[in-house]
């Protein structure tokens, strides 16, 4: 199952294409990577995208980072659950797929939602 996703700006994609790994000031200001599953998704968008127009949508291959991937709770007071981090690089050869989703209530693609109907059971 592969239920492990990343937002980044239009920005932080394009640099990542450059670079060949996912870098973002928030992952390296903590010290690991920020994921959501497909179940925390909409919430992470509404709080820490709420004023782009569009965002990038990563879907990462689990197999391939499996070994530095954790669930951990968050430190945060508004959220619950436990969230994937990776302690490692998130390479672009790391990533299934990419959407890019423009703002209508951040309409998410058919995939995802598909995914988190599955997971909800």
């Amino acid at each position: 199952m592969n239920d492990v996703f990343k937002i980044l700006t239009k920005e932080e994609w394009s640099d990542a294409s450059k670079l060949g790994y996912v870098k973002t000031n928030i992952d390296e200001n903590d010290g690991f990577i920020h994921f959501s599953t497909s179940k925390q998704l909409a919430k992470t968008l509404h709080l820490y995208f709420d004023n782009i127009d569009e965002v990038v949508l990563l879907q990462i291959n689990e197999e391939k980072i499996h070994a530095n991937l954790v669930y951990e709770e968050s430190d945060s007071n508004n959220r619950a659950g436990k969230f994937p981090h990776l302690y490692g690089k998130l390479s672009i050869e790391d990533i299934l797929n990419i959407w890019n989703i423009k703002r209508n209530a951040f309409e998410l693609p058919l995939e995802v939602l598909s995914e988190a109907e599955i997971n909800s059971n």
